[in-house]
């Protein structure tokens, strides 16, 4: 440790401490988990359904693309309503129906008002009472059972291809015949109605509901708590505190005073000639671009589904390539593309780690690892397919086709292939770094920090293995954000400034010391917010204040160490002018500090802008949740892996010249089409939506009245000059990495004149 030990020690308490948080109340997720009532029953003790039964819907709405279409607790797609909010509305306003018909013998809107006041207080004491025994048997009145038999006669018929919701089909993007079994579809609104229930119902003891008063729903009393307001206060004090103590800190703490090393007059990189497993990643770079393409060009396919629900400029496409596919290949194809620009990097530097050499074997590794990736890519989306497609048998659903969640939507079979591929790549990189940090002398703590984040992209994926098929809602959210919030926004986040600290520290740019203690503080400061602040994601997904509490206070502090990120832009910018030869590294410093732009608005601004419990009540499930996924996940992990990807061409191809006319367009259509696609379209909407959320309820804001309006149709139509814009400088990036992997010129090993970017 020598003079980091500080440093190191202050890491390991970090982890330990919120690690231990992130433990002890994900037991309290299982612990405090709504009930699924082990039976349902009307009033005579004739049973409507079971545990089984909601289960059942739960595989069933799993096969249809589960959160790509519609969303559950507000997690999801956005077009469809969500489901939870849409069928607590429904059946509630079928019992204030039939409830006016029995007592006045009149319609509900026909009343007065005391009448009615009347009828909805009667409804809030029923719908929020627990009605649930010790042996877990629910029990409902007559009317409720009639409510909810109303409500599911409404969902058989949405699901089906019933011509009188073709229209609403047709507005929520949904294929025609989108669970073609009738007994799958009864047993699918088995399900939303316990996801309702769980919204409606508070937890013994408590005034509050299973999912903290989530959603927003005036006719039974469903608001912010106490709770939420209290914990959305703190979380902004939190994040005052933290950024006055980050500020001071920077200010008394920081070394202003050490010289940055005098650059050599070539690029240390260059001395090392390519070994065989670096001549390999040539492939990789190439998916990287074609996966990246593909999720371009599906992704604005994607979007126009929000204005032709079920057609292409006329063309009824819904029938082969439906919206729930098109955005599982979207998320998945981002996921892949930029999973693989990082294996490429680590894979790259792990020769140049190990002394320039490649350890026996290591290009039978590589390329081993490139085709198991392939088929992983290739299985799960033939999977999605014929899953979505109802043509899988519906054992084989889970495991071959579409798990129904977000962002692990591939089949578990296909997601267990990507975490062996993931462990082999971990082996490869271990094989590179152990014998460096085995030899004698050196400072090896930069190296030893690279080495944990890799053991932890490598072994952390695994979280996505710990829930089944017919694992309870709550505990499958808690596990499936270790792997979408902890292994992608914090270890790839370690890994990706540590790489970067390494690669700038070997070309000789900021000295090795500087480099490690950055690191490791950066590191402490991304897992003290980052590793609790995973719960921020669970607010409303059936657990208790304690849980909101810590992911409030904590993911308060994510948005921390992005203040300063402003100021690392700038470092990143100024590296160009160290040395003559840093020209060569133009584009990949340029998307750098696109990271640090975007890091600093799309996952602290934007981020931000959701984070609050009494903001995310309002706000979840509606189109400020995809601003801040566009801008975090490309702005921030896009444009690294991109970057890392013309790192990497530019050392396989140390001759090649990048063209500049295709690097600009490709810089800037990607930045100027992200900024138009967000504060042109997805926010305004977002915007419009909330205030409706806040008026009226989230059922209202994400409902068919509501986003058909002219205004939103026009708003999303919109967004199609950002996407525009966006897919030219894609085009003119994939074309640039294309161009240089076929120029097959050599450069000799010790460049004698520095080739212009």
């Amino acid at each position: 440790m020598g003079p980091y030990k500080k440093l190191w020690f202050t890491l390991i308490g970090v982890l330990i401490v919120t690690f231990s948080l992130l433990g002890y109340y994900g037991a309290e997720v299982y612990r405090q988990a709504p009930p699924i009532p082990a039976q349902v029953l009307a009033q005579d003790g004739r049973q409507l359904f079971d545990r089984e039964g909601i289960l059942d819907g739960q595989t069933a709405w799993q096969s249809v693309g589960g959160m790509q279409l519609g969303s559950i607790w507000g997690h999801g797609a956005y077009q469809a309503p969500d489901w939870t909010a849409d069928w607590l509305h429904r059946e509630l306003t079928a019992w204030l129906e039939l409830a006016a018909q029995e007592q006045h013998g009149k319609a509900y809107a026909a009343l007065d008002g005391p009448a009615q006041a009347a009828l909805r207080e009667a409804l809030k004491l029923e719908y929020r009472g627990n009605r649930t025994d010790d042996a877990q048997v629910l029990r409902l009145s007559p009317r409720r059972v009639q409510a909810i038999a109303n409500t599911a006669h409404y969902y058989d018929q949405l699901f089906s291809d019933a011509p009188a919701l073709q229209k609403s089909r047709e507005h929520f993007a949904m294929k025609e015949n989108t669970l073609p079994s009738a007994e799958r579809r009864a047993q699918m609104t088995q399900f939303f109605f316990w996801t309702a229930w769980a919204a409606a119902t508070e937890r013994p003891g408590q005034k509050v509901t299973y999912t903290n008063n989530w959603p927003h729903e005036p006719l039974i009393g469903n608001q912010p708590s106490g709770e939420n307001l209290v914990w959305s206060v703190a979380s902004v004090v939190v994040l005052l505190a933290g950024v006055g103590f980050l500020v001071w800190g920077w200010a008394f703490l920081r070394d202003h005073d050490e010289a940055l090393p005098a650059a050599g007059p070539r690029d240390p990189l260059t001395t090392f000639a390519l070994t065989p497993s670096q001549r390999g990643l040539g492939k990789y770079l190439f998916l990287v671009v074609a996966l990246f393409i593909f999720q371009v060009f599906i992704g604005g396919f994607t979007a126009h589904y929000t204005v032709e629900g079920q057609q292409f400029y006329g063309i009824d496409v819904s029938r082969w390539f439906p919206y729930a596919l098109t955005r599982t290949w979207h998320i998945q194809a981002a996921l892949f593309w930029i999973a693989t620009g990082f294996l490429a990097a680590g894979l790259f530097l792990a020769p140049l780690i190990n002394g320039g050499k490649d350890p026996k074997w290591q290009r039978l590794g590589v390329d081993v690892l490139f085709w198991a990736l392939v088929a992983v890519v290739v299985g799960s989306f033939i999977g999605n397919y014929l899953a979505i497609a109802q043509v899988m048998p519906p054992e084989w659903n889970f495991w071959l086709g579409h798990q129904g969640y977000e962002y692990v939507d591939l089949g578990r079979l296909w997601q267990i292939g990507k975490y062996i591929g993931i462990l082999l790549w971990l082996v490869l990189m271990l094989r590179g770094v152990v014998p460096a940090l085995r030899k004698p002398g050196g400072d090896k703590n930069l190296l030893a920090l690279l080495t944990a984040s890799v053991g932890a992209i490598g072994l952390f994926y695994g979280a996505g293995l710990f829930y089944g098929e017919r694992t309870h809602l709550s505990v499958m959210e808690y596990w499936r954000w270790w792997v979408v919030h902890l292994w992608v926004e914090g270890f790839f986040e370690v890994f990706a400034t540590t790489a970067l600290a390494f690669i700038f520290s070997t070309l000789g740019l900021v000295s090795v010391r500087m480099a490690t203690a950055a690191s490791l503080a950066s590191a402490s400061l991304f897992m003290l917010g980052g590793i609790p602040g995973t719960f921020h994601h669970l607010y409303f997904a059936g657990t208790t204040t304690p849980v909101m509490a810590i992911g409030a206070s904590f993911s308060a502090l994510e948005v921390v160490p992005l203040i300063v990120l402003g100021h690392e832009a700038w470092e990143n910018w100024r590296l160009k002018e160290r040395a003559p030869w840093m020209e060569n590294l133009r584009w990949p410093l340029m998307c750098f500090v696109a990271v640090a732009f975007w890091n600093m608005l799309g996952a602290g601004v934007l981020g931000f802008m959701i984070n609050p419990p009494v903001a995310l009540y309002y706000i979840q499930g509606l189109n400020t949740t995809p601003v801040h996924a566009h801008a975090a996940l490309f702005g921030v992990y896009g444009f690294l892996a991109l970057g890392f990807t013309l790192l990497v061409l530019r050392y396989l191809r140390p001759g090649y010249r990048f063209s500049p006319a295709l690097m600009k367009t490709a810089f800037w259509g990607l930045n100027v089409g992200l900024v138009l696609m967000i504060f042109t379209s997805l926010l305004p909407i977002g915007i419009i939506q909330f205030h409706a959320s806040v008026t009226e309820g989230l059922w209202y804001a994400r409902s068919e009245a509501f986003m058909q309006q002219p205004l939103l149709q026009n708003l999303r139509w919109i967004r199609t000059f950002g996407d525009v814009v966006f897919i030219g400088g894609a085009i003119a990036m994939a074309l640039q990495v294309v161009l240089g992997l076929m120029d097959k010129a050599k450069a000799p090993a010790l460049p004698q004149a520095v080739r212009p970017a």
